[in-house]
C-alpha cells in the first residue's frame, strides 16, 4: 500500500436536523451514515499520502492534475430513501498547508469548520469553503 496514514475530521457546524450526511467512497457508495440532530456532525476520514504530496485513499477524489478532495454524501446520496434532499459537498484536501500536513504525518489529527447549509437553507453541497481553515484537532 502506498502512502502514510493519516486522520482528516470534517465537522459540519450547523447540518439540517433529521438529514442524513455519509461519507462517499469512490464507487458512491454512503459509508457511515449519521442523521443530523441539534449539535454538529464529524467524519474522521483515513487518507495516505504519498511524496508530491500526494492523496490517495477510497474517498479521495480527483479532478485535474492536483485538485484533491474528499465527497459528503447528503440525504437520499447518503442512503435516506424519502428524504427530501440529494446533495453532495466536496471538501478539498490537496489545499492543506504543508506545516499541517507534517503534523498529520506524525499522528496529529487535522479537522476542518464546514458550514452546514447553504443559502435556500438546505444543506450545504457543491464546493463548500470551509468557516475556519484546517488545524490540528484540539
Amino acid at each position: 500500500m502506498t502512502g502514510q496514514p493519516i486522520t482528516l475530521r470534517l465537522r459540519i457546524q450547523d447540518p439540517v436536523p433529521g438529514v442524513a450526511y455519509s461519507l462517499q467512497d469512490k464507487k458512491n457508495h454512503p459509508v457511515g451514515p449519521l442523521v443530523a440532530g441539534d449539535g454538529p456532525l464529524a467524519f474522521d476520514v483515513s487518507v495516505r499520502v504519498a511524496p508530491g504530496p500526494r492523496f490517495l485513499g477510497e474517498f479521495v477524489r480527483s479532478e485535474g492534475p492536483s485538485r484533491r478532495f474528499v465527497y459528503i454524501a447528503i440525504g437520499t446520496s447518503a442512503g435516506q430513501h424519502g428524504s427530501t434532499w440529494t446533495r453532495r459537498a466536496k471538501i478539498d484536501i490537496h489545499t492543506i498547508p504543508a506545516d499541517l500536513l507534517a503534523r498529520a504525518l506524525e499522528g496529529a489529527v487535522l479537522e476542518v469548520l464546514l458550514p452546514g447549509r447553504a443559502k435556500d437553507g438546505g444543506p450545504a453541497c457543491a464546493t463548500v469553503v470551509p468557516l475556519e481553515a484546517w488545524r490540528v484537532a484540539g
